[in-house]
């Protein structure tokens, strides 16, 4: 799996830049407020948090909105563990997840927790289920049998890594989506919007964060 581990560059010293897509991995205004606004608020959490809430993810990265997300969910007080999914074909190495996370201290009694145990694929804490599938989407996702309440669609930019945004990976995410459940993302590319309104959702746009006009909401119909 070497050759398949992020390749980074910093910006500032402490915001990674995919090399191979030349995107940053989170906004570099504020990745906290991005996730918090386009994941936790596009797919309404944590109103919407319920026992045996699963959230699924395309795009790992640093494990920001994964930590976001948990945060919350332990601030809720939610009885059991959050269930969360995530698929990354190019998995970030421990130490650069760590050099990232620390731009966040808020996360830091999150983080932790999380990096002590991080040995990749998988962690098991108390209030959390992790499972990070590595690969190619294209043919990690279709093999996959659960159904997400929430997605967090975060893969690079449609325009420099168009794959993880095409119709046919629309189609998995809807497949894959508990009734009514929904999904969030930072873009509003038109052909992300109608690939994912031809899979079954429903789609509106919303403010986006930063600097981005729009982002969009979906809900399966």
């Amino acid at each position: 799996m070497a050759d398949q581990r992020a390749k980074l560059s910093w910006r500032d010293e402490t915001v990674p830049v995919s090399d191979r897509f030349d995107d940053p991995y989170f906004s570099l205004q504020n990745g906290l407020e991005e996730t918090r606004h386009v994941f936790l608020q596009g797919n309404d959490l944590p109103a919407r948090f319920a026992p045996g809430f699963h959230i699924a993810e395309l795009g790992f990265g640093t494990g920001l909105n994964m930590l976001t997300a948990w945060s919350e969910w332990e601030k809720s007080g939610q009885s059991g563990p959050l269930t969360f999914t995530s698929f990354e074909a190019f998995p970030m190495a421990p130490a650069d997840m760590k050099r990232a996370l620390a731009a966040f201290p808020e996360l830091a009694p999150w983080a932790d927790r999380f990096l002590d145990r991080w040995q990749g694929g998988g962690c098991d804490l108390d209030t959390l289920r992790l499972t990070v599938i590595e690969g190619d989407a294209r043919q990690t996702l279709p093999l996959w049998d659960g159904l997400a309440d929430a997605w967090f669609l975060d893969g690079f930019s449609p325009a420099k890594n168009p794959e993880l945004w095409q119709p046919e990976m629309m189609r998995q995410v809807a497949a894959h989506t508990a009734p009514e459940g929904t999904a969030a993302t930072y873009t509003a590319a038109g052909f992300v919007r109608r690939g994912l309104q031809d899979a079954g959702f429903s789609v509106s746009r919303a403010p986006g964060y930063g600097r981005k006009r729009h982002m969009t909401r979906a809900t399966k119909a």
